[in-house]
């Protein structure tokens, strides 16, 4: 007897520790974060890193080897189109090209003379020639008619007769030639020779006086000489840089965005750009390039965007690097919330809104995203308040009864 009532005893305390666990467990609500759905302006956002660039920039490389005779601007110089910025030495440059216009000269000469069957001296000779040449024709021609008429007359014998003929043949090739010298002094290929040399002399001289112009540095445009790296007097190598002008009224950004990001870009996209060095100060722009290739950039596989900046206080400088957001959708009055507030599970979105301090699962359609918010197109009403996350490792689901923490 004694033990059957020990055993309803026990029966009936462990029935009170479950009722009362379970009737605990019901009370016992989980601390999350929460907040609120509220209409704002969101934007979805690329951010990376770009360097500026002229948007229309001009080198001057030495054409030879040579030393600095006088530079006539510094580093930071404002010039016009035009101005002179620096002087190299030209001496040796000037000296070929004169020697080149001294070969054309002589070509010219040489042409003309082809032209005109040789030169003065030699055009005298031969029309001295030519004019003997045609006086002995003339005589062996008379010598043959004469000792022809003797011969029918019979005072002159056949012997007389063939050595006038001798003569007279004699004379008119003599003429001939006169006559082909006069007219062919010279043979085609040394017509073909004399031309030739000309043109290479022509040649010659045009590279000498484009070298001079590259000694002579002018502005091509009103800009900013915003590189400078020689010295007057300092000597150069073929193809070193002397300066570096630039209208830098306008800039080139150009933006290294990794690749997972180059298929949101679209041309048009807005662009921020900021510089550590200005941290107040924003300057804007657009996307005008899609990348069409993949480089790799350091460790970073990235596609390459620029845009065109305003830059009329020429605040930016070439080869500064930048931030840069490129805001590829921008929705304005829209309803958001965290994005901590998402969830998805069998390509289903949703999230836990609070009622009653318990949570209801709402299924929910989204658009864009940012780092912090995304944008609900259904699903959700305005000020609904959306749970975040526990304070304790205890997951959510529909139904869990919560508290709300401040």
């Amino acid at each position: 007897m004694a033990r059957n009532r020990w055993l309803i005893w026990t029966a009936g305390m462990i029935a009170a520790v479950i009722i009362l666990a379970s009737f605990m467990s019901r009370g016992d609500a989980v601390l999350v974060r929460a907040e609120t759905a509220q209409r704002s302006t969101i934007r979805s956002v690329v951010s990376t890193n770009g360097k500026v660039e002229p948007l229309e920039n001009f080198e001057a490389h030495s054409p030879v080897a040579t030393t600095v005779k006088n530079l006539l601007v510094k580093e930071g110089d404002h010039v016009r189109r035009g101005q002179l910025l620096a002087q190299l030495d030209d001496v040796a440059a000037r000296s070929e090209a004169a020697q080149a216009e001294a070969q054309i000269r002589s070509s010219d000469a040489d042409l003309s003379a082809i032209g005109a069957g040789g030169n003065r001296e030699e055009v005298l000779t031969l029309q001295s020639d030519l004019a003997k040449a045609r006086t002995e024709h003339d005589a062996a021609q008379r010598n043959l008619d004469g000792f022809e008429r003797l011969l029918k007359e019979g005072a002159a014998s056949p012997g007389e007769v063939l050595n006038a003929q001798n003569r007279l043949a004699r004379a008119s090739a003599d003429l001939t030639l006169a006559e082909q010298k006069q007219k062919d002094r010279y043979s085609t290929p040394e017509v073909a020779r004399t031309q030739a040399q000309k043109s290479e002399a022509e040649a010659a001289y045009a590279a000498a006086a484009d070298t001079l112009q590259q000694l002579n540095i002018r502005a091509p445009f009103d800009g900013i000489v915003y590189s400078l790296p020689v010295m007057q007097g300092a000597y150069l190598n073929a193809g070193d840089l002397v300066l570096e002008l630039a209208d830098l009224s306008k800039v080139r950004v150009r933006a290294f965005v990794d690749e997972p990001d180059v298929g949101r870009l679209s041309p048009g996209d807005k662009i921020e750009v900021t510089w550590d060095a200005m941290r107040n100060r924003t300057w804007q722009g657009m996307v005008n390039t899609i990348p069409t290739v993949i480089k790799l950039h350091g460790t970073r596989n990235v596609g390459e965007t620029t845009c065109v900046v305003d830059n009329q206080d020429l605040k930016l400088l070439p080869g500064v690097n930048v931030g840069v957001t490129i805001i590829t959708g921008e929705h304005p009055n829209v309803l958001t919330v965290p994005r901590e507030a998402i969830h998805q599970e069998d390509s289903k979105t949703y999230v836990y809104q609070i009622v009653n301090d318990e949570l209801q699962r709402r299924y929910v359609q989204i658009a864009i995203s940012n780092l912090t918010h995304v944008e609900v197109t259904s699903g959700l009403q305005e000020n609904a308040i959306v749970a975040l996350s526990p304070l304790n490792s205890k997951p959510l689901h529909d139904g869990l009864a919560v508290k709300v923490v401040p």
